[in-house]
């Protein structure tokens, strides 16, 4: 008997053991028992204007079972989001909204203080708990952004200036505004600590013009937005009709695609629109973010820019805005601004600058062909397009009359020519205006020495 009863014992021991270790098993495997603590996310280094919400996010696998939000200012503490939910999730996503506060509140700092218990069946039921407290800098203030001074006009496909003062203690970024962000320019540092210049361009794409304003941002997303006043003068562009011929699509466009590694495509009118139009695109693109990405951001005391020359001794055998319409077998094909001056003169005809600057590019552009533009400062630069030889390296400092390049057919193009452009920050402008002495003098460093004058006074 006594041995029956202790087998019988030894089995129920093991039966009783082999219960706790798979119970043990369970509770440790077992996704309803999972471990990880809940996942709080919520941006660092955190700026509030307390009118927007501020965006808070709770992950966690099993699920969250119940969150807390508070706002605290060190004198009082306010629930801001307080939810256990009948159904647990995987992921929450809560607009913290600000509390209702007091005129007398004056905190610069408060802090967010968030508390999550999942869904899990670990710590003796009770979840998994996770707690985080975040410092809030509280800013509640616009940043300053006054227009100093500026040109009176600005033509379509033309030019301007606007000296500005920027500042705030939490600045984000602040640039000009051409038409509700439909184009943009950066501000450069100008004569003193808080002020800067921006050379701004109405595109000659853009046919209507709206407004051009100064836009400040700061890290709370508190917004200053002030009207730049410019009158608009119209521009008379020249429309051309300009027929195609099968020999210049098969011996140029094709070509030039091909040295642009680009698709060749099969019927002769979509290998022109491919080059004249996408790689045109394209082509246009590569100069705007060249000229932004390496243009001189060094702080403007003055800007001492001459007239620029035309090549010497050659005639105009294009000009600026030109709408050219091409027509291939009596029927138009495409159409396309013409975005500089193109000027003839002797085949490999010597190209000198007219102004110092330094050299940001020098090379192969599609239908511009072998390219080279040169920074002046303050955004603006020149460009020479259709080269035969180039005489500089990118990163050249050159000097007034220096030769740079040879003229030739590289490129789109019939004959041996110079296409000459000037860039605002990249955006093909009318040279001519920079051609004029009495324009540079009246539109831009008149209101530079003018702003200088404003700014000395405060």
């Amino acid at each position: 008997m006594r041995n029956k009863k202790s087998s019988f014992g030894k089995v129920l021991f093991l039966i009783i053991f082999l219960g706790i270790l798979g119970g043990v098993g369970f509770v440790f495997v077992s996704p309803i028992f999972e471990k990880e603590a809940p996942i709080i996310t919520f941006k660092k280094d955190i700026y509030w204007n307390l009118k927007e919400s501020l965006d808070l996010k709770i992950d966690d696998n099993s699920g969250i079972k119940y969150y807390k939000v508070v706002f605290k200012d060190g004198a009082n503490e306010t629930i801001l989001k307080n939810e256990v939910l009948k159904e647990p999730l995987k992921s929450v996503d809560l607009k913290i909204v600000p509390p209702q506060l007091d005129i007398f509140f004056k905190s610069k700092e408060v802090q967010i203080a968030v508390e999550v218990v999942d869904n899990s069946k670990w710590n003796f039921l009770e979840g998994n708990r996770a707690s985080e407290t975040f410092n809030v800098k509280i800013d509640t203030k616009k940043p300053v952004a006054n227009v100093v001074g500026n040109s009176l006009a600005i033509r379509k496909g033309g030019s301007a200036v606007a000296v500005v003062e920027v500042f705030d203690d939490n600045l984000e970024e602040a640039y000009i505004s051409f038409n509700n962000d439909e184009e943009t320019f950066e501000l450069i540092p100008f004569y003193k600590e808080n002020y800067y210049v921006s050379l701004i361009a109405w595109p000659v794409t853009i046919d209507d013009f709206e407004q051009v304003s100064i836009i400040a941002k700061d890290k709370a997303g508190n917004i200053t937005k002030n009207k730049i006043p410019l009158y608009i003068r119209p521009l008379k562009a020249k429309n051309d009709t300009i027929k195609i011929s099968d020999n210049f699509i098969k011996n140029v466009s094709t070509s030039v695609l091909e040295q642009s590694n680009e698709p060749i495509p099969e019927e002769l009118e979509e290998v022109f629109i491919a080059q004249n139009r996408l790689l045109r695109a394209k082509n246009v693109d590569i100069i705007k973010k060249d000229s932004r990405k390496y243009m001189d951001r060094s702080a403007i005391t003055s800007f001492d820019i001459k007239p620029f020359s035309r090549l010497s001794g050659s005639r105009t055998a294009a000009g600026f805005a030109e709408k050219r319409h091409y027509y291939h077998n009596g029927s138009k094909i495409d159409e396309a601004w013409h975005l500089g001056i193109d000027w003839a003169s002797v085949k490999h005809a010597t190209i000198k600058a007219t102004n110092p600057g330094r050299v940001i590019a020098s090379k192969y552009i599609g239908i511009y062909g072998n390219t080279i533009i040169v920074d002046h400062k303050m955004g603006l630069s020149s460009l020479y397009a259709h080269t035969s030889i180039a005489k500089i390296n990118v990163g050249d400092e050159i000097k007034t009359n220096q030769v740079i390049a040879k003229t030739g057919t590289s490129g789109a193009v019939l004959g041996d020519h110079l296409h000459f452009g000037v860039l605002v920050q990249g955006v093909e402008v009318n040279p001519l205006e920079w051609m004029d002495k009495n324009w540079i003098k009246t539109r831009i460093t008149d209101v530079l020495d003018s702003a200088k004058k404003v700014i000395d006074t405060k």
